[in-house]
């Protein structure tokens, strides 16, 4: 299967799921009236306003819905669009992470097309994965008609992005519809279903200010944060006891692990809100997934393009490690999406980026020092139930799935690896719903859907969480990285 190939397979796929979203908000029953847009509601240090009172769940009307509409004029990208930043007298360090800085309610759009679906975008304040104080953006749906008891689904977008062009808020907010787009109007079918079932969806910018691709524990920490963000607003009907579930597929497999994960520590009373985490496609310990989609046909650019986000994210260069051709993959890939690198870089290798003397990323000590911090489950486990499913048929897409020390794997994503983070969740006493599908990456995605959709439902009922914990086949190790000689 050529990467065209998958391409052309989104593109079908995404104006699928944009036909049906549309369908589906159309004929829902819920009566239809003008939401007003607001501007973005001041924070701490501006002028200050009274809170909207909450309604009760009982008496909750179904949500007033935007008309549908046609986006006319596109909404400015987030780096030149003001409610992307805080202004505020108050400085953000002496903000609680969580906090609502800015509000302002949108139609949902998908493809550039508005629908009738509320969403109340926040700003909140956060933290990076360097401990500093940062501001990002939730979109926070509404349910056309809401569950009698809310529910909160923290859906993480697998919008897999160098640029905050991608951002789901961004594209949420009517952003003209292209490939880096392409991704999140995929995931629409989901968030439809999640919607339809009553539940509140918010899907935060996982990736940041800088859109940090694949740097979990900030991916981490900004999910939690726009959770506390979502709670805490008037705009919805949520409360400091709603439910949340969390879901989230490939990159947004890496914000729903990292969430769980760091909940107990980051966000303890979001953490005992928490009934589960559902995810598919798993990043666990990604100097392993350099080495297994090196060279591959479909997934090698990805290398490369993680490169550029967790040196961004940790303020570290990898300049002096490269060749001049090296330098200029990392140059190309500074603002783009995980479609162009996959159709621009298919079978780069490690030897083409860096000098002979560093055959390996082990050999620089600096990736090593960033790749530790990057084990999911390395310094804590969740706390609450967990579904995954990861499938095992990467050589489908063009990577080699018989590498020591790796094993096969969906294309990018290791099952070994994935097998052994679920047996230590299970050793820390989490019920582990464990599925290996005999797909690749893209293909696993909407078998992982169904089953997470049904799992989130009796989440939400109260149904004990099932388990496959003494059926899991042993995995790869998940050892820390050492540093290797260099040449």
């Amino acid at each position: 299967m050529t990467v065209e190939t998958l391409k052309r397979g989104r593109v079908t796929l995404a104006a699928a799921v944009a036909i049906a979203a549309l369908l589906f908000v159309l004929a829902a029953g819920a009566p239809r009236a003008s939401a007003a847009s607001q501007p973005g509601t001041p924070g701490p240090g501006a002028a200050s306003q009274p809170a909207t009172p909450r309604p009760s769940a009982a008496s909750q009307p179904a949500t007033p819905r935007p008309s549908a509409a046609i986006q006319t004029g596109a909404p400015p990208p987030p780096s030149q669009d003001p409610f992307y930043k805080y202004r505020g007298s108050t400085p953000l360090k002496d903000i609680a992470p969580g906090t609502v800085l800015k509000s302002r309610t949108i139609s949902w759009h998908v493809a550039g097309i508005s629908l009738p679906i509320t969403v109340n975008q926040l700003l909140y304040r956060s933290t990076t994965v360097l401990g500093t104080p940062t501001v990002n953006v939730t979109s926070v749906l509404l349910p056309p008609v809401p569950s009698p008891t809310p529910h909160l689904v923290a859906y993480n977008s697998f919008y897999d992005s160098t640029t905050t062009d991608d951002d789901p808020s961004y594209s949420f907010s009517g952003a003209p519809y292209d490939e880096g787009r392409q991704l999140t109007t995929i995931e629409t079918g989901d968030i439809a279903a999640l919607l339809l079932s009553g539940d509140t969806v918010s899907v935060a910018d996982t990736e940041g200010e800088q859109a940090d691709f694949a740097t979990g524990p900030e991916y981490g920490m900004l999910t939690l944060d726009g959770i506390r963000a979502a709670l805490a607003s008037p705009l919805d009907s949520l409360t400091a006891s709603t439910p949340v579930a969390l879901m989230g597929y490939s990159g947004g497999a890496i914000a729903t692990g990292w969430a769980a994960q760091m909940a107990p520590r980051y966000a303890p009373e979001v953490n005992g809100l928490l009934v589960g985490a559902t995810m598919g496609g798993v990043l666990i310990e990604p100097d392993h997934n350099l080495h297994y989609v090196e060279g591959s046909s479909t997934w090698a650019g990805v290398m490369p393009m993680a490169l550029v986000g967790i040196t961004r994210a940790y303020h570290v260069s990898m300049k002096p490690y490269l060749t001049v051709y090296g330098q200029q993959v990392m140059q190309s890939l500074k603002a783009t999406s995980i479609n162009n690198a996959e159709s621009d870089y298919p079978g780069i290798t490690w030897s083409q980026i860096a000098k002979p003397q560093y055959p390996q990323p082990e050999t620089i000590p600096v990736f090593v020092k960033v790749a530790n911090r990057l084990i999911l489950g390395h310094d804590a486990l969740p706390t609450v139930p967990l579904q995954i499913d990861q499938g095992d048929q990467g050589e489908l897409d063009g990577t080699n799935n018989n590498q020591p020390g790796i094993g096969p794997g969906d294309g990018v994503m290791i099952a070994g690896d994935v097998r052994t983070y679920a047996r230590e969740a299970c050793a820390a006493g989490d019920p582990v719903d464990y599925t290996e599908t005999p797909l690749t990456h893209e293909l696993t995605e909407p078998v992982w859907s169904a089953a997470a959709l049904s799992w989130i439902a009796s989440r939400f009922a109260g149904v004990s969480a099932p388990s496959d914990c003494p059926s899991i086949a042993p995995g790869n190790p998940l050892d820390p990285v050492t540093v290797q000689p260099a040449g």
